[in-house]
């Protein structure tokens, strides 16, 4: 696993072992993921969501504690997947990365508590599966407009954004730190920290 330029976000790129049977890679291993990020994962919820292409999914983010980080992959199809640094007071705060997730790399994409995801299928029929440390609670989840020209991620050109009535009407970063409900960088650092040592 390889981190990010956000702090609190990697990718993995497994070795795929493919014969004339088809093809066999390890999605998830606890050991490395551990060695990697310096804690494990409690898996509390996986999710699987298949999308048409120029599906729009996010930016969702949960708030901290307890978060929800997520371990992200790419089963059928590609998505373009991007994580925000949402978190106030972060050196990189209102910047994202994005990564290419599809079935032929495998990659796989880690971000922890207090960061936004967000997801546009490249392929009909796109099929990402994730795992996550929390359940979902509808009374502490948030989303932020993923076409916000203040974060202006550069989602595909030539796909046409396809968004949910819910992501379509949610507000800009700016209206949601307004309103106080951001995480912190210095409460996911700590409630992070909390994790590693069993608190």
């Amino acid at each position: 696993m390889k981190p990010l330029g956000i702090e609190g976000a990697w990718v993995d790129t497994p070795t795929v072992f493919a014969d004339d049977r088809g093809r066999f890679h390890e999605w998830f291993k606890g050991d490395r993921f551990r060695d990697s990020v310096g804690q494990g994962l409690d898996l509390q919820q996986a999710n699987c969501s298949r999308s048409a292409r120029g599906t729009l999914r996010g930016i969702h983010f949960a708030s901290v504690p307890p978060g929800q980080a997520k371990y992200v992959t790419c089963v059928g199809g590609a998505v373009l997947d991007v994580v925000v640094d949402i978190r106030t007071g972060s050196p990189t705060y209102g910047t994202w990365e994005a990564v290419r997730l599809d079935d032929i790399t495998h990659r796989c994409v880690y971000l922890s508590e207090g960061l936004g995801h967000a997801f546009m299928a490249l392929e009909d029929n796109s099929t990402v599966v994730y795992l996550c440390s929390q359940g979902y609670a509808p009374q502490r989840e948030y989303g932020i407009d993923p076409l916000d020209p203040a974060l202006g991620i550069a989602w595909p050109e030539g796909i046409a954004p396809r968004l949910s009535d819910k992501d379509a009407a949610a507000p800009t970063l700016a209206e949601v730190e307004r309103k106080g409900l951001l995480p912190s960088f210095e409460s996911c650092g700590a409630y992070r920290r909390s994790l590693v040592t069993g608190g």
